[in-house]
């Protein structure tokens, strides 16, 4: 057994009182919005499966329905949300201003963004990599199929750092029909300028959507880089970030447990510690993020857990029809996967 000096355990008392008020101190953001009465959620101008809005001009979406789980957590009702659409440009600035609370807005977790930046990334709730989608008339099975294709491409993006390096890794030639927005480069592969067009996956599959005849169009099977895509908040806020972190696993952990929208009524009876857990009904989980106990159980009972938000929004059954895959759980070969709530 080891014994600590007088010294050290003065600097361990110093530290173990300072937790308390550093603990008050970042929770600016949640007491903020809960004073406010609303979640302001930074999400994507239109993007089919992540944030747009429908026919009734309500929000949907998986990025949409992060933030609905946030307010869920927050308000018990996951209505009180406000949608501020923002472009790739725009959004950093508006977090970092404080004009939304949080960004869910299909943005790639890197390092540069992660510190840089002055953001902090609290989870995936996509993993994404670059692909490209192409006619099917080409009869192309594989990007390495692309040599001396054209390629239309995004300028200024990480998108053609990866297209470059992909052909350049691959001995490949490829000629380039660049553009600074999105719209332009969709358009004229639309319009048959290139014989390809690269993005994230995610976003292919969300542009054919669009096309006059999506029939036409596949995405290939090749993922070029990795883009990991995931919910932001602001540096400097721990607590803010706890909230929001939460709330992803808490739905990632409900899939795990088979805890649904449709059931979680009857899984406050369960016998299961880690459901009652889960859904408040043992253990006072809730007060180390601000909320109450049932915060989970909101969640899940309003929004649904991840497996269920990912079906309606860009699964097998949704419009998109995208597969699993790497969002998988990772009991069954994917990669998400939430630490325990204990």
């Amino acid at each position: 057994m080891s014994v600590r000096s007088p010294s050290a355990l003065a600097g361990l008392a110093v530290l173990v009182a300072a937790v308390p008020a550093a603990a008050v101190a970042q929770t600016k953001t949640l007491d903020a919005v809960k004073a406010r009465g609303t979640l302001v959620c930074g999400v994507n101008t239109g993007l089919a499966g992540f944030s747009m809005t429908d026919d009734k001009g309500q929000w949907t979406g998986l990025d949409v329905d992060l933030c609905r789980a946030v307010a869920a957590a927050v308000f018990k009702d996951a209505t009180k949300v406000k949608y501020v659409p923002l472009t790739a440009k725009e959004r950093f600035t508006a977090l970092q201003s404080g004009e939304v609370d949080m960004l869910s807005r299909n943005t790639t977790w890197t390092m540069s963004r992660d510190t840089a930046a002055g953001l902090d990334f609290v989870g995936v709730n996509y993993y994404d990599g670059q692909g490209f989608m192409v006619k099917r008339s080409l009869g192309v099975k594989s990007a390495k199929d692309l040599n001396g294709a054209t390629v239309c491409v995004q300028t200024g993006t990480t998108t053609e750092l990866n297209v470059t390096d992909f052909f350049r890794s691959n001995k490949l030639a490829y000629n380039p029909v660049v553009f600074e927005k999105l719209d332009e480069t969709v358009a004229a592969y639309n319009a048959g300028r290139c014989d390809a067009f690269t993005s994230d996956v995610s976003q292919l599959y969300s542009e054919r959507l669009k096309a006059a005849r999506p029939e036409d169009n596949q995405v290939l099977p090749d993922v070029i880089s990795k883009e990991p895509l995931g919910p932001a908040v602001r540096q400097g806020d721990g607590g803010w970030a706890n909230v929001v972190q939460w709330a992803h696993f808490a739905m990632v952990n409900a899939e795990e447990l088979g805890v649904t929208s449709k059931n979680a009524d009857e899984m406050l009876a369960s016998s299961n510690p880690e459901i009652r857990r889960l859904v408040g009904k043992e253990g006072d989980f809730g007060k180390g993020i601000g909320l109450d106990n049932d915060w989970a159980y909101q969640i899940v009972k309003q929004v649904g857990n991840y497996g269920e938000a990912f079906e309606r929004n860009v699964g097998a059954g949704s419009r998109l029809g995208i597969a699993r895959g790497l969002n998988a759980l990772w009991t069954k070969g994917g990669l998400q996967y939430a630490p325990p709530i204990r």
